[in-house]
């Protein structure tokens, strides 16, 4: 079904116009939160691509792996680093 390049664009463009309306409709107080359990999707992503990248030869889809590794490494990362500055902000300082 997805050889079909044509079917393939229409998913991506589907789920890229599905996941912008659902983070747009999300409340900025809870887009911290949610960045944590966006973590674990884009582990998944990382785990997907790096199938996609380490194929015997090389072709399209091993750059769009290398891609997509680089992407989604960005994301996680990022993702801890919101999550560990918003979790300082809740512990007691010393001396203060």
């Amino acid at each position: 079904m997805l050889d079909n390049p044509a079917v393939a664009l229409t998913i991506l463009v589907l789920s890229l116009f599905i996941g912008w309306e659902v983070i747009s409709k999300v409340p900025p107080l809870l887009h911290t939160p949610l960045m944590s359990g966006s973590n674990a999707i884009s582990g998944i992503t990382i785990v997907g691509a790096i199938l996609a990248a380490g194929a015997a030869t090389v072709t399209e889809s091993s750059w769009l792996g290398f891609v997509a590794i680089v992407f989604a490494t960005i994301n996680v990362v990022g993702g801890f680093l919101v999550t560990n500055r918003m979790l300082a902000m809740f512990q007691k300082k010393d001396g203060s």
